[in-house]
């Protein structure tokens, strides 16, 4: 072979090995329908019912499946408590530095009959060591979002009122997340008051969180660094490359598997995305789809 078909040839193998190495090399870029169309196909594989909000926060372009499908909130419930928190703190309604009891003793909102929370139920099992202890609301909303402790939620939610938590909610625009009550509470439970939420409404309050319009700029920031200590990542940042930073907030019951938050790129941009659930039957199944979701967004954002 000469020199000159040698050299031919050391190209081409060069650019094959590109084009296998690189995913958008040689490639149309996807497009944002192509992507939900994509993504569709994917969910109709799945069991179970899904929804999808994902929101460009430089372009304002979205992508939307079912936003306006209610689902049971979950533990995602826990964002729009810590928002109140900020909110009332501002208001001077109460201080961050504020004590509360730790108890396991609550209402029911049915008929006011008392119920317990026990360690066995809750996904934060250190908590329950310190009652007759007082800890600060800071550190409260601190574990109610990165280890999404029931305790700590029942306790910041019966000092911040489950009713003005919905109110402020309709403020930021997210018009059908509704919040009823703590958690275990198994009365409100049996008749339907649940808290509930929507994709779309998951992404307005991140949004709002995210440019710093949730109660205050710096009130956003201390929620995104709570959001950004999350232990639980097996849906949105699973795929995700490990310097990709995320703040968010899950949720699961049986049945059902949620992840909402903000993604921030190396760049500066950001985006908020939303993956709901219901109806399902594997749950680690159905985290690696979300992540495989949430993988394809984050590639589409970086193409």
């Amino acid at each position: 072979m000469s020199m000159k078909n040698k050299a031919l040839s050391f190209a081409l193998l060069t650019a094959c090995a590109i084009t296998v190495w690189s995913p958008t090399y040689g490639q149309t870029k996807l497009t944002l329908e192509q992507l939900k169309q994509k993504i569709e196909s994917e969910l109709r594989q799945q069991t179970g019912t899904f929804a999808v909000a994902f929101k460009d926060l430089t372009t304002g372009e979205e992508l939307l499946i079912r936003e306006r499908e209610g689902f049971h909130a979950a533990s995602t419930m826990k964002t729009p408590v810590m928002i109140e928190v900020y909110k009332q703190a501002a208001q001077h309604k109460l201080s961050l530095s504020d004590s509360i009891t730790i108890t396991t003793d609550f209402k029911s909102i049915v008929d006011g009959s008392p119920y317990q929370l026990k360690a066995t139920d809750d996904s934060d099992t250190t908590i329950y060591k310190a009652i007759g202890t007082k800890r600060t609301i800071s550190s409260l909303v601190y574990d109610m979002i990165i280890w999404s402790s029931n305790l700590a939620t029942n306790l910041v939610i019966e000092r911040v009122g489950a009713q003005n938590v919905t109110q402020t909610m309709r403020e930021l625009g997210a018009n059908d997340i509704q919040v009823w009550r703590g958690v275990e509470d198994s009365k409100a439970f049996a008749k339907g008051l649940n808290n509930t939420t929507t994709a779309y409404d998951l992404m307005v309050i991140f949004d709002k969180i995210a440019k710093g319009q949730a109660v205050s700029p710096k009130a956003s920031k201390a929620m995104i660094a709570t959001l950004m200590d999350q232990k639980f990542n097996s849906a949105i940042p699973a795929k995700l490359p490990k310097t990709i930073k995320v703040a968010h907030k899950t949720g699961s019951i049986k049945g059902v598997r949620h992840d909402s938050g903000i993604v921030f790129l190396p760049d500066g941009r950001k985006y908020v995305l939303v993956l709901l659930s219901k109806e399902i039957k594997d749950d680690a199944l159905t985290c690696a789809t979300m992540a495989t979701l949430s993988e394809w967004i984050y590639q589409y954002e970086m193409q």
